[in-house]
């Protein structure tokens, strides 16, 4: 038997872990099947917003993963979701490597889904990366994506949560404006597609300031070995530094992607085929498929209990988000399902905020522990987080580059300034030399006729005020002054036919 919480979810094993809260494997024992329950183990009000944010979204969409239900018991919190059990991006590629394309297409097409559905809500995801993408357990059929985590998701315009100089998110899958203290937006969750498209197709995390540094100084690069032409120019444009320069929306990103799928060679019958495996392991001690073996104390199945909310309601009837999926067929994986891990500890990477403690911070579980399947989780701590960003105008280096030693200046031909000088005598002052007599000006005559004017030398008299030259009158009628109001002519029949109009009236009244 595990933690019964709320009365309704009991806790089966921790299936991963980050710095907000654990996610366990929980028994759902009014809807009698198992589900996915992260639990916050941090109780200070910033990571409890945070955890009120992240359940309070409602996306219902087949590859995205959303809380679909939450409760709350004394001073604990939890979520639940959908159980998938088929590892994420991380898992995959540890078992493969680099990817077949058309197998990348394929996932770069749901995810891209997946977003347009959660930018279509108005929300910005913030930490696209390998581990928040998951797999269903599909085996060699067609695969199944599903995007997760939204812990530091934010509404676009919403206040941040974060305060000023800090950014949120993954190193290695942020965005470059976002490092230099641009708001998020829909064109940052585009750009880590972008990254993670490299990841499946190279089969090793890519190195994003390179990238962003080989495209600022060199443009667009020519597609790497083995990657198809039309596939890479799809990936180059969501990679561009400049926001700009990339998809606007993950709608057109993702048709841009349709295009180039229609150019890509048919793959061959020599082509490795792809398996998802089951990551999850055997069920611990005390449960089984059909649930725990034996009813813990606490258990409210008429689903009462106050501090919990469902959008199913008190029927217990599915609702459409948790009818997708294998999870709700109430199945837990098989004890014999194939697992590359097998029965050991629980896979390192899990794509959740991370913490050295998998249980919950307030009470952890009684006695009756997990054995198989979940005898230990390693210390592995998420690599989401905030972190300071530089200031503006220097460059993003791991360490900081320690300044060059000022090279010594030659000395200046002049004395250098100080704030109590000498005084020094003023130069011997030259006189200027006397200004010459203007030659008289001949004056034009009265009548017209002309006199011979000289033109008198630029000196360095001072400028002497021009006298004002008289009114001009001559030759010119004066106008006089215009009364207000409508002229005589007009004014003296408006004026009778005012008198007329009184007249009529006082008639007009003096027959009533």
């Amino acid at each position: 038997m595990g933690e019964v919480f709320a009365g309704r979810y009991e806790l089966a094993d921790p299936i991963g872990h980050g710095g907000v809260g654990a996610v366990w494997r929980a028994w759902d024992h009014r809807r009698k099947r198992y589900v996915a329950a992260k639990v916050l183990q941090q109780s200070d009000a910033h990571a409890l917003l945070r955890f009120v944010r992240e359940q309070a979204l409602r996306i219902d969409h087949p590859h995205v993963l959303a809380p679909a239900s939450w409760a709350a018991d004394d001073d604990k919190v939890l979520f639940t979701m959908d159980l998938v059990a088929g590892g994420s991006l991380v898992h995959l590629v540890g078992d493969y490597g680099p990817l077949p394309p058309g197998f990348v297409c394929t996932l770069l097409d749901q995810l891209l889904s997946g977003l347009a559905a959660v930018h279509a809500e108005g929300v910005v995801h913030r930490d696209i990366k390998p581990a928040n993408i998951l797999l269903e357990a599909s085996g060699t059929a067609r695969p199944r994506l599903r995007l997760s985590d939204f812990g530091i998701a934010m509404r676009f315009g919403e206040a941040r949560l974060t305060e000023t100089n800090l950014v949120v998110g993954t190193p290695g899958y942020i965005a470059p404006e976002q490092l230099l203290g641009a708001e998020p937006d829909f064109r940052a969750d585009l750009f880590a597609v972008g990254l993670v498209a490299l990841f499946l197709l190279e089969g090793a995390k890519p190195d994003a300031k390179a990238l962003v540094q080989h495209f600022a100084e060199h443009g667009t690069p020519g597609a790497p070995k083995g990657i198809p032409e039309p596939l890479w120019q799809v990936v180059a444009t969501l990679l561009q530094p400049d926001p700009e320069c990339r998809f606007r929306t993950a709608t057109g990103a993702r048709k841009a992607l349709a295009q180039a799928v229609e150019l890509l060679p048919e793959p061959g019958p020599d082509d490795e085929l792809i398996e998802i495996f089951d990551q999850l392991g055997p069920l611990p001690t005390g449960f089984d498929t059909a649930g725990p073996l034996r009813t813990a104390s606490g258990i409210d199945p008429t689903g009462t209990t106050t501090g919990t909310a469902d959008p199913t309601g008190a029927s217990g009837k599915p609702s459409s988000r948790t009818s997708a999926g294998p999870a709700d067929h109430g199945a837990a994986p098989e004890p014999g399902a194939a697992t590359p891990t097998g029965s050991g500890p629980v896979p390192a990477d899990t794509g959740r905020t991370g913490s050295t403690d998998p249980r919950p911070a307030a009470a952890p579980p009684p006695a009756a522990a997990p054995a198989t399947g979940s005898a230990s989780v390693p210390a592995d701590m998420s690599d989401t987080g905030s972190f300071r960003l530089p200031p503006p105008g220097t460059t993003f280096s791991p360490a900081p580059v320690p300044e060059p030693s000022p090279r010594p200046r030659p000395a200046p031909p002049y004395p250098p300034y100080t704030a109590h000088r000498e005084p020094q005598p003023d130069p011997p002052h030259t006189p200027w030399p006397p200004a010459q007599p203007l030659p008289p000006v001949q004056p034009h005559s009265a009548t017209g006729g002309t006199g011979t004017t000289g033109t008198a030398t630029y000196t360095a008299h001072d400028a002497q005020p021009a006298p004002r030259s008289p009114a001009r009158t001559h030759g010119r009628r004066r106008r006089k002054v215009r009364r207000p109001g409508p002229p005589v002519a007009a004014a003296v029949p408006i004026l009778l036919l005012a008198l007329a109009c009184y007249a009529v009236g006082f008639w007009a009244l003096a027959r009533i």
